[in-house]
């Protein structure tokens, strides 16, 4: 069966195709990606801009086209936090599904780490144990953790890194107050959750997945991409002290001349390398691994649980 997973964030619009069945390891056969940027193009009140729609639905058009070059056979179209809070969010979907057919699902935060956790778990198997599961979205940061495939305990912070960077980091570079303030919040938020996940013990296991942690453990001299998703790539909590106030120091422009960073996530990685690093020093996570599969591989994971075994 091949099946498309069309995943509307703050960041794009991801169309990915895969060939799976029920107790079969999904397969990569087909990627397309429509930058977006929702986080930037909200208004005044807190709702998408009329361009930001526009794109919204030109993206989704687009990722439909391809699902039928690809001949996909069942598509599973979800949206996250940029569309889940926007003031406008319903009259977004209703615009969507007019324009383009599609009925979009919105996907609650907490169901955003959860999901995320199922496919982190499915990578890592049981012998991983206690996992703990982070994600750096562009609006939001999920945080989950647990023994099986559904976690113990879960949160979802808006601390992604583009709605932090639209809204919190003006400059390029960001300005030095900016820049303190905005830690200051991000440590506060992330500070009262963590007596949630503590009771439940140390981690054996700590995985991280998202753009932002792979761009900053590929500055932190991980393998790149084209090496492959078998190859084990980490973060150091040491080396991503050494590189968040270098980051915060570069213009965007700089920033996108590095290993690993796509010129368009380069204005909004210092926001994400400060709630990467918040998160691993408030959970006491001195390295943690990068996990190739996330939320998108978590909904095809789960839709293929439900289906009747052939």
């Amino acid at each position: 069966m091949r099946l498309g997973v069309l995943d509307v964030g703050s960041n794009t619009v991801h169309l990915l195709v895969v060939d799976a069945h029920p107790g079969a390891r999904p397969l990569p056969a087909h990627s397309h990606k429509v930058d977006l940027r929702l986080a930037q193009l909200l208004d005044a009140t807190g709702a998408i801009a009329p361009e930001g729609v526009e794109r919204l639905v030109a993206g989704v058009r687009d990722a439909l086209a391809a699902a039928e070059d690809k001949g996909v056979e069942e598509l599973l179209p979800f949206a996250t936090s940029a569309v889940r809070e926007a003031a406008n969010g319903e009259e977004v979907l209703a615009r969507v599904h007019e324009e383009t057919g599609v009925v979009l699902r919105v996907i609650s935060g907490e169901d955003e780490a959860r999901l995320t956790f199922l496919a982190a778990r499915r990578w890592y198997g049981w012998s991983a144990g206690r996992l703990l599961v982070l994600d750096i979205g562009g609006g939001s940061l999920e945080i989950a953790y647990g023994t099986d495939e559904e976690p113990d305990v879960c949160a979802s912070l808006p601390l992604g890194a583009g709605r932090l960077t639209a809204g919190r980091l003006p400059g390029d570079p960001p300005q030095a107050e900016d820049v303190r303030a905005l830690r200051k919040d991000i440590r506060t938020q992330i500070a009262r959750v963590v007596g949630e996940f503590s009771r439940f013990g140390t981690p054996d296991h700590v995985v991280a997945t998202s753009k932002t942690f792979k761009q900053l453990a590929r500055l932190a001299g991980a393998a790149r991409s084209a090496d492959g998703l078998y190859v084990q790539r980490e973060l150091k909590r040491k080396s991503l002290e050494e590189w968040v106030p270098r980051l915060v120091a570069m213009p965007a422009a700089e920033r996108a001349l590095l290993p690993g960073v796509s010129e368009g996530r380069a204005a909004q990685l210092p926001a994400g390398a400060l709630v990467a690093e918040a998160a691993m020093d408030l959970f006491g996570v001195e390295t943690l691994e990068i996990c190739p599969w996330a939320l998108r591989e978590g909904v095809i994971l789960r839709h293929l649980d439900h289906l009747p075994a052939e």
